[in-house]
């Protein structure tokens, strides 16, 4: 029996000590990725203007015919380049033709006539009066055939500039009228930036400054100058035309593109900054930088807006306050939270 027992108390015994936890547990160690750091700070520089603008040839012409009719050729496509004194168009001539051979007739009819009748006069045989309503007859019927010669002329449409065919209004084979505009060709050897600028900007405006010109189509920065600075207000918008000249030699750039227009002015700015290569993007475009929190080792991911470049210094906007410590160098293997260490 009490053997029986001794068992029991042993069998107790290990089972309660298969119970009990195991003390083997590891836990896992976060490992702290080196970076370098920068705090935030305050730059002193010249406030740029920035305005937008649409591009426009340097001059541009609209034409049309000065006489009516059938249009039976057209020279090129709009985008097309053509040159100065280059036949752009024509109409159908027959009608105008055969009103010029008329006026011809005429012409030769009533000279014979005046021929005839100055040998009487110059005879004495006719009086002043009655030669003078053939010499009268004679100069309308030169005028006519004139005015009959310039209406088959303008049955031709010649390009008055060289540049680029921007629009073209018309097909082979459509009637048109007097004065109907039906191309528009524009020279762009030399084009300018259309851009508005508010009242209270415009004493910062000097004509012949210099200004940056982006163009996002193209992807590229021109530098142009200040060729217009409007007198009047826009009665609407209150604001005041200015006109920035670009030369255009490789004639990329066209009219109707859209250019972000940069005028460095006299107004002294504060702006808070960071180096460039601090501020990453993610999938949304949006602009973040990671922020230090220097009693836990971490750093967080913060979004904030971007204004201006300089000197590869980036405007921060917003998102950020002054001094404030932000990761300059390894932050592309960070995440929100990361454990870090800082690199001297």
């Amino acid at each position: 029996m009490i053997r029986r027992n001794l068992y029991s108390i042993l069998a107790l015994g290990l089972l309660l000590v298969g119970c009990q936890p195991k003390n083997t547990e590891t836990e896992a160690v976060e490992t702290a990725l080196p970076v370098v750091t920068e705090p935030v700070h305050r730059l002193a520089t010249n406030r740029d203007i920035s305005i937008s603008g649409n591009i426009e040839g340097s001059k541009t012409v609209r034409l049309g015919f000065m006489v009516g009719g059938k249009i039976n050729f057209i020279a090129a496509d709009e985008g097309q380049f053509v040159r100065k004194g280059q036949l752009l168009s024509s109409l159908d001539p027959t009608n105008y033709g055969i009103a010029k051979e008329i006026a011809d007739v005429q012409v030769n009819q009533v000279t014979d006539e005046f021929n005839r009748l100055k040998l009487l006069r110059d005879r004495n045989s006719l009086s002043e009066s009655d030669f003078a309503k053939v010499n009268f007859g004679l100069q309308q019927a030169k005028a006519q055939q004139k005015l009959q010669g310039k209406y088959l002329s303008d049955t031709k449409l010649y390009a008055p500039i060289s540049g680029v065919l921007l629009k073209k209004m018309a097909e082979v084979g459509e009637i048109t009228g007097v004065g109907t505009p039906l191309f528009v060709v524009s020279d762009i050897n030399t084009v300018s930036v259309n851009a508005f600028i508010p009242e209270n900007e415009l004493h910062n405006i000097k004509l012949g400054q210099s200004a940056s010109v982006l163009v996002s189509s193209l992807n590229e920065t021109f530098i142009g100058k200040v060729t217009e600075v409007g007198s009047a207000a826009d009665a609407s918008s209150r604001a005041f035309t200015v006109k920035i000249q670009l030369k255009n030699p490789k004639q990329l750039i066209r009219p109707g593109m859209i250019a972000e227009v940069k005028l460095a002015s006299n107004l002294k700015a504060d702006l808070l900054a960071l180096p460039a290569e601090a501020v990453l993007h993610d999938l949304d475009n949006q602009s973040y930088v990671f922020v230090v929190d220097s009693a836990q080792q971490k750093a967080f991911k913060r979004k904030v807006s971007v204004g201006q470049l300089i000197n590869n210094q980036i405007e921060i906007t917003s998102g950020l306050n002054d001094k404030e410590l932000v990761v300059t160098g390894g932050q592309q293997k960070l995440s929100d939270g990361t454990l870090i260490s800082l690199s001297k």
